[in-house]
């Protein structure tokens, strides 16, 4: 299996670790990112097949990415984490996303890919390097064989929390509620992903599950 790039953070519980220390790394600290899906599957009947989600919550400086697996009706948390693109160079920057995502989906081969739509934003810079920054996601994701689908946060609220104007608060508890993750810690960036995902494998509708 091939190792992370080092500009991709893994908040928790990963193997993957590996990278330039002075980059910055996948941390392994033992908490939250990978739990093998055979753990919350073992009592799953044998024919019923897995399906992969991503969710990808795009972001100039912070890519959040959440991984995970639907078997039936059941969701099993797989991994969670941050591409960090830094402050650098705007293309670099873009680089990095691209890179990191591309890492991703090789190292975990997710069935479908979600990514979080666009959204008022006031500030017109921010919104433009927001627009570059999930441009370039779609594209990661096309170039990895997927066809991501978008939602915007309003939606992803509604499918995780029930409510579309949730606080980000209550949707993080939602995610641990229905993932099982209790007393980790989920960066912000890696919790809106899971939930992208989460709203996704609610909606999906394939052929295998």
């Amino acid at each position: 299996m091939q190792a992370m790039p080092s500009i991709v953070e893994a908040d928790r519980r990963c193997h993957h670790a590996s990278g330039d220390a002075q980059m910055g790394r996948l941390f392994p600290d033992d908490a939250l990112v990978k739990r093998p899906t055979e753990e919350r599957a073992s009592n799953q009947v044998e024919t019923t097949a897995r399906f992969r989600v991503l969710g990808v919550d795009p972001g100039s400086r912070f890519t959040g990415y959440g991984v995970l697996d639907k078997f039936g009706n059941q969701l099993t948390f797989v991994a969670a984490g941050r591409i960090v693109a830094g402050t650098g160079d705007f293309g670099e920057r873009l680089d990095t996303i691209y890179e990191g995502l591309t890492q991703i989906i090789s190292t975990y081969q997710p069935n479908a890919a979600a990514v979080e739509g666009l959204f008022h934003h006031r500030n017109v810079d921010s919104a433009l390097k927001l627009g570059h920054a999930r441009g370039v996601a779609l594209l990661a994701c096309h170039r990895g064989g997927l066809s991501p689908v978008e939602y915007s946060p309003a939606v992803v609220k509604q499918a995780v929390v029930g409510n579309g104007r949730a606080e980000k608060g209550q949707v993080q508890h939602m995610i641990r509620i229905i993932l099982g993750i209790r007393d980790e810690v989920l960066a912000e960036d890696a919790a809106d992903a899971l939930a992208i995902a989460i709203c996704h494998a609610y909606r999906v509708r394939s052929a295998l599950v």
